[in-house]
């Protein structure tokens, strides 16, 4: 049987990882700066990982959803510990699409309405409805394509406020920064026009931090920058450091029903084993300050190199665009420099490492980056 051959993969396979570093069988070490999209959160076999979830497994790698599982409240007082969303509900599943899924689910539950405001460039996910909510034709089927989402410019508060005065909608949904589409800012300033707006209208507002949450951005949440609090958060990637978690944040608003939402996998033992290992080691080695901190050095040294362009980001989720093609400028970091980084479009250079980055590991790009573009 062969694979399905959907991804185009670099002639590289690591077999083993330490902290920030990733080696092939031949003993080759590659400096990884991009943490598998932004899921590598604590560093590769981080001891306390390594740790928690071995013991878990040894006791009770799986049972499902209708017993009790103390894990799973172990893991939600930590996530309101160290987000500030305490008052808030967690509902536990598998990925980022599927937290998405149950947010637009919650959503048009709550309000019994059905059209979904997104906006353009948005990335959500590849089930059917966060693909809907994605604003890239090429990966919705025409079984996923429905009137029931529109997208709007974004940035653009007037078109927002067109949709939503039709009364129609049961959400918003934007990411607190767009990954994919190549670390895209929304602005402080328009997520607070963007809270104000959905209340006018009583639309609950989904914030997407499935990329750019879990202390990626030197705060729990990228939307904290600009103070507001949405009805429903989405997370996954960094939660569990690449065990298969995703979660929703539920507004003290939205009430539950048995069997209103449900999954087989969420929130198993294991599940949340690895999770509450990932808290518990931002929590104890500040992680989230490391990634403000970190983040901030990373910009500035990017912006010591005259010939990257646009550099943007906060914390330790940044973007810069180089003169041609940023596919080939990967590759030449990758091969040349044993660097791993990402990519978005044409020209951009996406930097998403492990909040346990260091300024040495910073500075071994910024060398390589000098010798590639100066």
């Amino acid at each position: 049987m062969n694979l399905f051959d959907v991804y185009s993969l670099y002639d590289i396979e690591p077999v083993a990882g330490k902290g920030n570093y990733v080696y092939t069988a031949d003993g080759t070490e590659y400096l990884d700066l991009y943490g598998g999209h932004a899921v590598i959160s604590v560093g590769h076999s981080h001891p306390h990982y390594i740790k928690t979830i071995s013991e878990q497994l040894a006791k009770l790698g799986f049972y499902s959803n209708s017993v009790q599982n103390s894990l799973q409240q172990r893991l939600a007082d930590l996530i309101g510990e160290l987000s500030g969303y305490d008052d808030y509900q967690l509902f536990l599943c598998n990925s980022g699409a599927e937290a998405n899924e149950n947010a637009i689910k919650l959503a048009s539950f709550h309000t019994g309405r059905k059209r979904l405001l997104a906006f353009s460039k948005a990335f959500h996910g590849r089930t059917s409805g966060a693909v809907a909510a994605t604003a890239n034709p090429k990966i919705i089927a025409p079984f996923n394509q429905t009137d029931n989402v529109v997208h709007v410019p974004l940035g653009d508060i007037e078109a927002v406020e067109h949709e939503l005065a039709t009364g129609e909608y049961c959400g918003v949904i934007i990411e607190g920064i767009q990954g994919v589409a190549g670390i895209v800012m929304p602005g402080d300033d328009f997520f607070i026009e963007l809270r104000d707006v959905t209340k006018k209208y009583n639309v609950p507002l989904i914030l997407d931090e499935i990329q750019s949450g879990y202390g990626r951005t030197g705060q729990f949440f990228a939307h904290q920058y600009s103070g507001i609090r949405p009805d429903l958060i989405t997370m996954a990637k960094g939660i569990a450091n690449g065990f298969p978690v995703g979660a929703v944040l539920i507004s003290p608003e939205f009430k539950a029903t048995k069997g209103m939402l449900g999954t087989t996998f969420g929130g198993s033992h294991l599940a949340c084993a690895a999770a509450i290992a990932v808290a518990e080691i931002v929590k104890s080695e500040n992680l989230i300050d490391n990634a403000a901190k970190v983040g901030n050095y990373l910009i500035e040294r990017l912006h010591t190199i005259p010939n990257l362009k646009d550099i943007r980001g906060r914390g330790l989720m940044v973007g810069f665009d180089v003169e041609g093609s940023g596919s080939e400028a990967r590759k030449q970091l990758l091969f040349n420099h044993k660097i791993f980084t990402g990519g978005a479009g044409e020209s951009t250079v996406r930097i998403l490492p492990a909040l346990t980055v260091g300024t040495a590991e910073i500075d071994k790009l910024i060398t390589a980056l000098k010798i590639q573009f100066e």
